[in-house]
């Protein structure tokens, strides 16, 4: 059956590759029209040219970098403008042309929380973060259509039964996509979700989808 996952992934253009203990792996597929990284899988951050990058044979992964990657682009109106912006402790401006447009968190890559309006914000044509926020955010469309219609993929992990907070700004809901603990994740019990991301506790880890 894992054989003939992987065949109707290939055959649908879309290939799974996963570091593993950090190690650097390489994942054979045509790459003669670009790839795109379609679906991260992993806590462990995926960013061309660190985490992951193409050779002439296939796609490589490493540091824990888990993901799906795609054969064929996007249509342009699927492509996510994405900016990280790391305060390292202090107080930092990250110049970007925002021309009006909006701008959310999309993952937060830091233990320490990043909070609109209180650890992270906009002003002209820059975006701010403070007191360890470290984060990868979203800018939207100059026209005022928004952001890209797709939904979010977010894993979160409570380890030794410990409460998380996940950071990520929700504009509509969050719904558990898949458990990957063996202890059960109960809405309002051992997860749950506010404007600015996705808590766990007791246990619970699991894959999540913001809307």
């Amino acid at each position: 059956m894992l054989v003939d996952a992987r065949a109707a992934e290939r055959a649908s253009g879309v290939v799974r590759c996963e570091s593993k203990d950090l190690a650097r792996v390489h994942c054979a597929m045509d790459v003669a029209s670009g790839v795109q990284l379609v679906r991260q899988l992993s806590e462990t951050s995926c960013i061309r040219g660190s985490e992951w990058d193409l050779d002439r044979d296939g796609v490589w992964v490493e540091q824990g970098c888990r993901a799906e990657f795609a054969t064929t682009a996007p249509a342009a109106a699927l492509m996510r403008r994405v900016v990280r912006c790391d305060s390292n402790g202090g107080k930092v401006a990250c110049p970007v042309v925002l021309r009006g447009a909006p701008v959310r968190l999309l993952r937060q890559r830091s233990m320490w929380p990043c909070k609109e309006g209180r650890t992270w914000g906009t002003r002209r044509n820059e975006i701010w973060v403070s007191r360890g926020c470290d984060g990868e955010f979203e800018v939207g469309a100059e026209d005022g259509s928004g952001f890209v219609a797709v939904p979010r993929m977010v894993t979160c992990e409570s380890k030794k039964s410990t409460r998380r907070t996940c950071g990520v700004s929700v504009e509509r809901k969050v719904r558990l996509g898949r458990q990957i603990s063996r202890t059960p994740c109960v809405e309002g019990q051992t997860w749950g979700w506010s404007r600015d991301g996705v808590w766990v506790n007791d246990g619970c880890r699991a894959e999540f989808i913001v809307d």
